[in-house]
């Protein structure tokens, strides 16, 4: 089940749930006065915590490591397509909106984004 790079620049290791050590794929992308963070799941090349698991914290590190205001980015997880005949691991993204309470991202809501909003962000 190798995942595609299509949507990754880097690999991105992170602390897990219980800092277990973790990876994704990673993909930022500036737009104007916005960071554009898109994370992809790596299915069996993450010896870790999955990026849903650990959405909240894995947005402060990437924004801690990458630099990155976190009041201005976008932050997009990627379930990549494993080309399995299993329609769970059919390629979706969703855009994760949060509130910040004492520095962290918590009330995460997902919201699933169409092939032509994926098209418009990146």
């Amino acid at each position: 089940m190798k995942v595609s790079d299509k949507y990754f620049d880097e690999k991105f290791n992170f602390a897990g749930q219980w800092d277990m050590p973790s990876t994704c794929g990673l993909k930022i992308v500036q737009k104007d006065d916005i960071s554009i963070v898109l994370v992809t799941e790596l299915y069996q090349d993450n010896p870790g915590t999955s990026v849903t698991y650990a959405a909240g914290s894995l947005i402060k590190q990437i924004c801690d490591v990458k630099h990155l205001d976190i009041n201005k980015i976008k932050y997009i997880e990627c379930n990549p397509s494993t080309n399995s005949k299993l329609s769970f691991y059919d390629e979706e993204m969703f855009l994760v909106n949060f509130i910040l309470q004492d520095g962290m991202p918590v009330d995460l809501k997902y919201r699933k984004l169409s092939k032509e909003e994926i098209q418009n962000l990146l």
